[in-house]
């Protein structure tokens, strides 16, 4: 249908969509080919679900609208993913009788309150979490030298060797709770500031990586040779990207695909700090996706969707990145799991600077 029917749409800044009866598409404006990255000529007649990846949801909702002649509101859509943009958005559908026009769509970016909010959240959990887990350990451990040292005591009072057997089993797992109850009062590791080549940085995990699973892993790499370096801790970065690169690997059971990908970011926000450059690397896989379950506590220590997995590696990818004044972000689903790291481009003299004031 030519735009010059909808010429009062043309000039919005919101993205509005015009869908006919049978949830296809008659209408994009101009906003909306910008918010989609898609041409109105191209998606023109098209369901709704199969020109927006990811909006089958939403077609379930703008059907139900239909059905019953009333308008909705929904807070939270979520169009995109797989190789393409994932994109967080409120959207009013309004039913209309205007033209061939059944539904009117209109579309708006959630607002970068809420975003700053969650990132802020995030951040006071995760120190939160750590400080917990910290006063968890130091609680246990004095009980832990008490059983391993009775079992130890038991064993010599023990005539039936048969029976070491079983003292032998509470000494080894007293040492393994031991061992993760240090690594989860550890004092971190002093930051070491310096120029970092992130590309470097992704080339060692993928190395390590795949010599960890020569087998079924493949690791393909999307780079932008372009980007300046980093200033951080080269050590900490490779860390971070290893432990979610690692995860990855452990879900896919070593054998599968994980892609590696860097571009630059302008004029990024992140915990109501604007950063003119940020690097952002991305971490996905085609795995099985991440349960719903734990997508709200990924990040918490000792939380982990592997049997036998301690939930460590991502709560510290997660605070070495926060370290960096970043973010970590994921997205997941059945057959693609993303994590996005944003590392935002400052000053050795700034970084340092921060780190003071956070310890």
């Amino acid at each position: 249908m030519a735009a010059n029917t909808f010429g009062g749409l043309e000039f919005l800044s919101s993205a509005v969509v015009l869908l006919d009866r049978n949830l296809a598409i008659l209408y994009l404006n101009p906003a909306a080919e910008q918010l989609f990255e898609v041409s109105r000529n191209h998606v023109a007649r098209l369901p709704i679900a199969q020109a927006l990846f990811g909006a089958e949801a939403l077609a379930a909702t703008a059907r139900h609208a239909l059905n019953v002649q009333s308008g909705f509101l929904e807070h939270e859509v979520l169009i995109g993913g797989g190789h393409h943009p994932s994109l967080q958005l409120s959207c009013t559908i309004t039913p209309v009788d205007f033209e061939c026009a059944a539904l009117l769509l209109e579309f708006r970016p959630l607002s970068q309150t809420l975003k700053i909010a969650r990132e802020e959240r995030v951040i006071h959990d995760q120190q939160l979490n750590r400080q917990l887990i910290r006063n968890l350990a130091h609680e246990i451990r004095n009980p832990l030298g008490g059983i391993k040292g009775a079992a130890q005591l038991l064993e010599r009072e023990l005539d039936r060797k048969a029976l070491h057997e079983y003292t032998q089993v509470i000494v080894k797992e007293s040492d393994r709770l031991q061992a993760l109850m240090d690594r989860l009062v550890a004092p971190p590791r002093p930051f070491v500031p310096g120029a970092v080549n992130i590309h470097e940085v992704l080339e060692r995990a993928r190395s390590l990586i795949l010599a960890e699973f020569p087998n079924g892993i493949r690791v393909e790499r999307d780079y932008d040779l372009s980007l300046p370096e980093l200033t951080g801790d080269r050590e900490q970065l490779i860390q971070s990207v290893l432990n979610i690169v690692r995860n990855a690997a452990q879900a896919l059971n070593g054998a599968g695909l994980i892609r590696l990908r860097s571009r630059i970011a302008r004029q990024i926000t992140i915990a109501k700090r604007r950063f003119r450059l940020a690097l952002t690397i991305e971490i996905s896989d085609n795995g099985p996706g991440i349960a719903a379950d734990l997508k709200d506590r990924i990040f918490f220590p000792l939380v982990s969707g592997r049997e036998g997995g301690t939930g460590l590696g991502l709560m510290l990818a997660q605070d070495f990145v926060h370290q960096h004044r970043g973010m970590i972000e994921f997205d997941s689903e059945q057959g693609r799991t993303r994590f996005s790291l944003s590392l935002p481009i400052i000053s050795s003299e700034y970084l340092t600077q921060e780190q003071r004031n956070t310890t």
